[in-house]
Parts: structure tokens; C-alpha cells; sequence
């Protein structure tokens, strides 16, 4: 039995079995939560990876362009 303000409060079995069953309650829902959770971290790491990529992909067609631009005669100039 708990004292609380000078009486004795009494506490039901139901009620004694409710806040023994909250830790477990707590840990399912976590886990569950972690569980579903886990598609959305894969698609965030493949995104990041396709950026990475794709990033790459673009600088080196931007370097290559203009050292073609540079090396390779444009005939822009008039012939006297």
C-alpha cells in the first residue's frame, strides 16, 4: 500500500498489472517504429549515392567539354 497525503491508497490488481505491462509496451513500440523505419533509410543512402554519381557524372562532362572546347578548333574566325 502507498501513503499519500496521510491515506492509505489503494491500488487495484488491474491497475498494479497496467503500469508492470508499460515497459514492454514501450520496447514493442520502439522497436516496431525501428522496423518500419528501415526501408526509409535505405532509399535515403541510395539517393544520396545517385547524387553522389550523378554530381560526378556532370563535373567530368563539364571538364571534358571544355578541354574539347579548348583543344579542338571552333572556326569562329574569319580568313583573310
Amino acid at each position: 500500500m502507498w501513503v499519500t497525503r496521510g491515506k492509505p491508497a489503494r491500488y487495484s490488481a488491474l491497475t498494479m498489472r497496467r503500469h508492470a505491462a508499460r515497459p514492454f509496451q514501450v520496447v514493442t513500440l520502439l522497436l516496431a517504429c525501428a522496423w518500419l523505419l528501415q526501408g526509409c533509410a535505405v532509399v535515403a543512402v541510395a539517393d544520396a549515392a545517385v547524387t553522389v554519381v550523378a554530381t560526378g557524372v556532370k563535373i567530368t562532362a563539364k571538364a571534358v567539354g571544355a578541354v574539347a572546347d579548348a583543344v579542338i578548333p571552333d572556326g569562329d574566325k574569319k580568313q583573310d
